[in-house]
C-alpha cells in the first residue's frame, strides 16, 4: 500500500544508487542502437551546484531520459574542468595561516598541493548533480587534465603551431595585478564606479602660452602617453593636426593625431594616448604607429624601465627627480601624487566628478589593467571560417535561431585569441628555450631535445615555458578529447558528432565558438547538431540572482525542502524559448502540488483495486469515458513527443500537467468514482484496466523530467521492477475505436458541468444547495447522453434534477449556453437576485477603475520607457487579468439579467 505522502528524502538517494549499480545511465556502444549523444558544459572542479547548474543539467538530463526511452544508445559524458585560475585562487586561500605561500613552496610542490585538493576535495559539484537526479555515464567521467586530455592538448598546440596557427606575439591583454597573469574577457566584469575626469593641459610645442586639454581618467598612465587624438573633422583642433605637444612631467614630445576614436562630445574632444595601457588606445597606437611604452608593471606598480633614458628637464617642464620617486608605487598611489603635482605647477586645469565602467577581475576583485606583453596566440580568424561555414550550411543549427546572429557577429570580428596564462595550475605550455631563446614546440622534452640537437648540433639546455594554457583552450576540445581523441577510439567514431550542446548564451563565443572552430578543424566536422540556447535563472521579478541583492536560490535547500522531482519540474515549465527563467520559491511550492496530486491520485487508483492487465487492448474498450481518456492520453503523448523534439521544455511540461490534472485526475477520475463503486462489473474491470492503462503512460511521459516519483509508483503498480522504468520505452498512441464519438460525448458533459458550476459561482449558490436544472432547445442525442450520464451530472456539477424545459423559463433564473443547448438553472428561493445583481455591479465597478489606472499608467510613455521591463511586463500581465474579471463580471450580470 503507498504511503498518505511521498518522501523524496526517503527515496531519491536509495533509487539513484540503484540505477548508478545497475549502470542504468551507461552508453554501450556495441549495442547496434543508433547514438544520442550529449557532452556536458564541464562544470570548474571548484564549483558548487547553482541555479544556473540545476537549469542547464535538468534541460540536457530530460533530453537523455527521454531519448533512453526512445530506444537511443545514449551518451551524456560527464566531466569537470580544471579551471585554472579558479583552482589555483581557491588552493592559495586553503593554505594554513602562516605556512608558505605559493611563491615560496615553490612550482613543482604548489602543483602537487592542487592535486592533492582536487583529489580530498574537488569534485564535490559531481555528488551535487547526483542529487539532482542527472543520469550522466559516470564511468566514462573525465577532467580537462587526466592523461588523455592532457596529450590531446599536446597534440593541439603542436599541430596548430606548425601550422602557423599559433605564434608569440606582443600584444595588450586583460591584466590581473593579483594573480600576475593574463585574463580571458570571461574572466572581466566591468563595474559601474564614481570616479573623477582629470582635465589636464598639454603645452603645445613652438606655441609658448598654448596648450591642449585632455580629459582623462587614469592620470596615472600619463607617463606612457605617445601621442594626444582629436576627431580629424573637430573644428577647434584642425589646425593642431600633425603638430607637437610636450608630456608634462617628462617633457616627453608627442604628436596630435588624428582619430575618429576621439569623440567631439566627451571632455574637451581631446584624448591622450597610452597605447599600452588602454585597448582602444592599443588600436590608435597601431594606426598610427606610436611607440608602446609600458609604465606600469605585472602588479601594476610603476616601472620607469622604458621611460628612463628620457628623464631630463625641458625648459623647466620635466621634474626627473618627482618622475624617480613614482618607481614602485602602486597605480592609486602614484595617481594621488601626479594629481597633486600637476595641481602645483599649473597642469591640472580641473576635476569633475564622473561615473564611468571599470573592468575587474570576476574571481577576486582585483581592477583589471591592460597589459602590454609577449603571450602565445591562436590565430582564430583563420579557425573561423569554417565554423561559420557550418552554421551558414545548417550543419550545425541554433536554437533559437537568433543566436546565430550573436554567434556570426563575434565571429566575424574576432581577434587572435590568447592563450597563454601566467599560472601555474593548468596545461603547461608544450614549449622549450634554448640558450639564445629559441623556440622549439614538442610532445614532450624528448621530442624538443631532439629538434635541439638537430638546430644547434649539439645537446643544450632547455628550459620549458612557464605559462599554462587558458582553460578554454582545453575544454574547446571536450566534445572530440574525451572520447579518446587522438586515437581514432570506437567512441569517437560511434558518439561524435554529438547532437545537442545545451548551455547559455553567455558562452557562446567563449566555448562554443571555441569547439566548433577546434572540431572542424581536427575532426573535419562540426562538434554537435544542434546548440540549444536557454536564458539566465532570475529571481520572480526578473531580476538577476546575486549575492549582494540576497536573491539567490540553491537549488540544494530547494530539493532538500520539496524534492528534485519538484525542482526539475518547475525548471522545465519555466524554460521557454527565448526567454529567461524566472524562479522564486513559491513555484517549486506550486508544482510541489502537481507531484502530490499525482501521487494521490494513484493513491486513489491503488484503493480502488487498479492493477495493471496483461494482455490488455485499448481497441476493445466499449465505454465513451475509458474511449476518452485513451484518445486524451493519445494526444498529450504527441504534444509532449513535439515539444521535446523541438526544444519546448516548457510545452512538455505544459502538456503533460494539462493531461495529468486537468484531464486524468479532475474528470476520468472523477466520472470513475461511480464506476468502480457500481454494480456493472464488466463496465468497471473494463475502466480499471483502462486506469492502469493511462497511468503507466503517464509514469512514461513524466519519467524524463521527474525521476524519482514516477519510478517509485511504477514498481508499486507492478509495472516493473524498482529503477526500472528508465528503461521502459516511450509512450506510442493506442488505436481507439469511434474516438471522435466518445470524445464528444464527454467533452459536451464536461463543458455542461463546467458551465454549472460557473453560474453556481458566479451567483455564490451555497455548495450545499442542490439546483434543478432545464435545458432548453436540447438536441435528442444531447438528452441521451444527459441520462447516461445523469448520476456523475447530479454528483458533480450539485444538481437536485436535469431535464427538459417544459413551457416558458421561469423568473429569476440564471442561463448558460452549451452547444445548442440553454442550461436554466431556476434562483428564485435560492438567493436575493436584486442583492446579487448589486453586488456584480459593485464588483465590476471596482475592477473596472482598477483596470483603467493600469491602462492608464501603461499609455504613459514615460513611464514605459524608464520603468525597468520587467516592471512594464508585470503591468500588462495585471491589465489582462483585470480585463478578464470585467468581462467575466459583465458575463455574470447578463446570466441573470
Amino acid at each position: 500500500m503507498l504511503n498518505k505522502t511521498f518522501d523524496p528524502a526517503q527515496t531519491e538517494q536509495r533509487l539513484y544508487d540503484l540505477w548508478e549499480s545497475r549502470k542504468a545511465f551507461s552508453a554501450n556502444p556495441q549495442s547496434g542502437k543508433k547514438p544520442f549523444t550529449i557532452m556536458i558544459p564541464p562544470p570548474n572542479v571548484t564549483g558548487t551546484l547553482h541555479m544556473g547548474h540545476a537549469l542547464t543539467m535538468t534541460l540536457q538530463d530530460t533530453l537523455i531520459r527521454w531519448k533512453r526511452m526512445q530506444g537511443y544508445d545514449t551518451l551524456w559524458q560527464p566531466g569537470t574542468d580544471h579551471a585554472g585560475i579558479a583552482t589555483q585562487m581557491v588552493v592559495e586561500r586553503t593554505l594554513p595561516e602562516g605556512a608558505k605561500t605559493r611563491q615560496a613552496m615553490g612550482r613543482d610542490a604548489f602543483v602537487e598541493r592542487v592535486w592533492q585538493w582536487k583529489e580530498e576535495s574537488g569534485g564535490g559539484i559531481t555528488r551535487q548533480l547526483r542529487r539532482l537526479g542527472a543520469s550522466l555515464d559516470w564511468p566514462r567521467e573525465r577532467f580537462t587534465m587526466d592523461e588523455g586530455l592532457s596529450r590531446a592538448v599536446r597534440e593541439v598546440f603542436v599541430s596548430l603551431y606548425s601550422e602557423g596557427l599559433i605564434y608569440r606575439d606582443r600584444r595588450l591583454v586583460n591584466w590581473d595585478p593579483v594573480f600576475r597573469s593574463a585574463i580571458s574577457d570571461l574572466e572581466v566584469e566591468s563595474k559601474d564606479v564614481a570616479g573623477s575626469l582629470w582635465y589636464i593641459r598639454y603645452p603645445v610645442e613652438g606655441q609658448p602660452g598654448t596648450t591642449l586639454t585632455v580629459a582623462t581618467t587614469r592620470p596615472e598612465t600619463m607617463l606612457g602617453d605617445t601621442a594626444v587624438a582629436v576627431h580629424p573633422e573637430d573644428e577647434r583642433y584642425t589646425a593642431l593636426i600633425g603638430q607637437f605637444v610636450r608630456l608634462p612631467l617628462t617633457g616627453r614630445l608627442i604628436p596630435i593625431v588624428a582619430d575618429t576614436y576621439s569623440d567631439p562630445e566627451k571632455g574637451t574632444g581631446a584624448v591622450k594616448i597610452t597605447p599600452a595601457h588602454d585597448f582602444n588606445d592599443f588600436e590608435v597606437g597601431r594606426r598610427h604607429d606610436l611607440p608602446m611604452l609600458s609604465v606600469l608593471d605585472d602588479r601594476a606598480h610603476i616601472t620607469l624601465e622604458e621611460i628612463e633614458g628620457e628623464l631630463n628637464a625641458v625648459d623647466g617642464l620635466a621634474d626627473p627627480a618627482f618622475v624617480r620617486g613614482l618607481a614602485g608605487l602602486s597605480r592609486e598611489e602614484a595617481r594621488k601624487a601626479i594629481v597633486s603635482h600637476l595641481e602645483e605647477t599649473g597642469w591640472l586645469e580641473k576635476i569633475e566628478p564622473h561615473r564611468h565602467q571599470v573592468p575587474h577581475a570576476d574571481r577576486g576583485g582585483a581592477v583589471i589593467e591592460p597589459r602590454l606583453t609577449t603571450q602565445w596566440y591562436c590565430d582564430a580568424g583563420k579557425l573561423a571560417g569554417p565554423a561559420m561555414d557550418a552554421v551558414t550550411s545548417g550543419r550545425t543549427a541554433f536554437v533559437p535561431k537568433q543566436w546565430e546572429n550573436t554567434f556570426f557577429a563575434w565571429m566575424r570580428d574576432i581577434q587572435p585569441w590568447c592563450i597563454s596564462r601566467q599560472l601555474w595550475w593548468g596545461h603547461r605550455i608544450p614549449a622549450w628555450y634554448g640558450p639564445d631563446e629559441h623556440v622549439f614546440v614538442a610532445r614532450d622534452e624528448a621530442d624538443a631535445q631532439a629538434q635541439a640537437v638537430k638546430h644547434y648540433g649539439t645537446t643544450q639546455p632547455l628550459r620549458q615555458d612557464e605559462d599554462v594554457l587558458d582553460t578554454w583552450f582545453s575544454s574547446g576540445l571536450w566534445p572530440f578529447s574525451t572520447l579518446g581523441w587522438p586515437d581514432r577510439t570506437p567512441e569517437l567514431e560511434r558518439y561524435y558528432p554529438t547532437d545537442v550542446l545545451v548551455t547559455g548564451f553567455d558562452i557562446i563565443f567563449f566555448w562554443v565558438a571555441r569547439m566548433m572552430m577546434m572540431g572542424q578543424h581536427f575532426m573535419g566536422d562540426v562538434p554537435f547538431r544542434h546548440v540549444f540556447i536557454h536564458g539566465l535563472v532570475r529571481d520572480e521579478h526578473g531580476q538577476k540572482m546575486s549575492k549582494s541583492k540576497g536573491n539567490g536560490i540553491d537549488p540544494l535547500e530547494l530539493i532538500e525542502e520539496y524534492g528534485a522531482d519538484a525542482m526539475r519540474f518547475t525548471i522545465c515549465a519555466l524554460t521557454g524559448i527565448g526567454r529567461d527563467v524566472k524562479l522564486g520559491r513559491k513555484r517549486v511550492e506550486d508544482y510541489r502540488a502537481f507531484m502530490t496530486k499525482l501521487w494521490n491520485a494513484a493513491r486513489f487508483c491503488e484503493m480502488n483495486g487498479v492493477k495493471p492487465q496483461a494482455g490488455f487492448d485499448p481497441q476493445t474498450v466499449r465505454s465513451a469515458l475509458g474511449r476518452w481518456i485513451l484518445a486524451e492520453a493519445n494526444t498529450a503523448i504527441a504534444e509532449a513527443t513535439r515539444a521535446l523534439e523541438s526544444y519546448r521544455f516548457d510545452e512538455y511540461a505544459q502538456s503533460c500537467y494539462r493531461f495529468v490534472w486537468n484531464r486524468f485526475c479532475d474528470w476520468f477520475l472523477e466520472f470513475a468514482k461511480p464506476v468502480f463503486t457500481s454494480d456493472n462489473a464488466a463496465e468497471a474491470a473494463e475502466i480499471r484496466a483502462v486506469a492502469a492503462h493511462v497511468l503507466g503512460t503517464i509514469l512514461r511521459l513524466l519519467q524524463p523530467v521527474v525521476p524519482f516519483v514516477t519510478d517509485t509508483l511504477w514498481h508499486a503498480f507492478d509495472f516493473g521492477a524498482e529503477g526500472s522504468l528508465i528503461d521502459a520505452p516511450w509512450p506510442q498512441p493506442v488505436s481507439v475505436t469511434d474516438s471522435a464519438e466518445a470524445c464528444a460525448e464527454c467533452d459536451q458533459m464536461i463543458r455542461l458541468i463546467s458551465e454549472i458550476r460557473t453560474v453556481r459561482s458566479e451567483m455564490n449558490i451555497p455548495p450545499s444547495r442542490l439546483v434543478p436544472v432545464l435545458l432548453k432547445d436540447a438536441s435528442t442525442q444531447t438528452l441521451e447522453r444527459v441520462q447516461r450520464w445523469q448520476d456523475s451530472l447530479c454528483r458533480m456539477a450539485r444538481i437536485e434534477t436535469i431535464g427538459p424545459l417544459v413551457g416558458d423559463v421561469p423568473q429569476g433564473a440564471a442561463q448558460a449556453v452549451v452547444d445548442e443547448t440553454t442550461a436554466i438553472l431556476p434562483l428564485a428561493g435560492l438567493i436575493d437576485l436584486k442583492a446579487e445583481r448589486e453586488r456584480l455591479e459593485k464588483e465590476l465597478a471596482k475592477a473596472q477603475n482598477e483596470a483603467a489606472k493600469t491602462e492608464k499608467k501603461l499609455g504613459n510613455e514615460n513611464f514605459v520607457s524608464r520603468a525597468k521591463p520587467e516592471v512594464v511586463q508585470e503591468m500588462r500581465d495585471r491589465l489582462e487579468s483585470q480585463s478578464g474579471e470585467c468581462l467575466r463580471l459583465k458575463a455574470a450580470l447578463a446570466r441573470i439579467g
